[in-house]
């Protein structure tokens, strides 16, 4: 089971970059060239918002069954553990939160906005503070 989550976490991950990508430079490219607000663009959003939110149960799920999560955590508390133990079991899943949390609160301020500039503007925002900080926290050497 553990090895089977890891597995989909871990390509399902693809999809969330590849798709929060899209959306943050198709917002910043709209923001900027004074563009529509489209069924399109709505559904790019609405699309990262529900692999995000799949990709964090996953997440969840693993960080509770993985040796390398809490289990590791509660062995060995955070003094005992070296750099990339303590980015499996704290860094990554707090950022992956953190950056979840980003994209909904993109994703519903961008509905209260009655013109496509400010809902463009939210999406931005959000989706690009999310996007650098799912990138910061990747662990690159289990990921390539």
């Amino acid at each position: 089971m553990y090895q089977t989550i890891q597995i989909l976490h871990s390509y399902w991950a693809y999809l969330v970059l590849l798709v929060l990508v899209l959306a943050t430079f198709n917002a910043l490219i709209k923001y900027f060239a004074n563009k529509e607000f489209h069924a399109k663009d709505f559904r790019i959003s609405l699309f990262t918002l529900i692999v995000s939110h799949i990709q964090l149960l996953l997440g969840l799920f693993l960080y509770f069954v993985s040796p390398f999560g809490f289990k590791n955590l509660s062995a060995n508390g955070m003094g005992g553990l070296d750099s990339f133990s303590r980015l499996l079991a704290v860094e990554h899943p707090f950022v992956g939160i953190v950056a979840v949390t980003l994209v909904t609160i993109g994703y519903s301020k961008h509905k209260k906005k009655l013109t496509s500039k400010p809902k463009f503007k939210m999406i931005a925002i959000f989706y690009t503070i999310a996007l650098v900080l799912v990138l910061s926290r990747i662990p690159w050497s289990n990921w390539l």
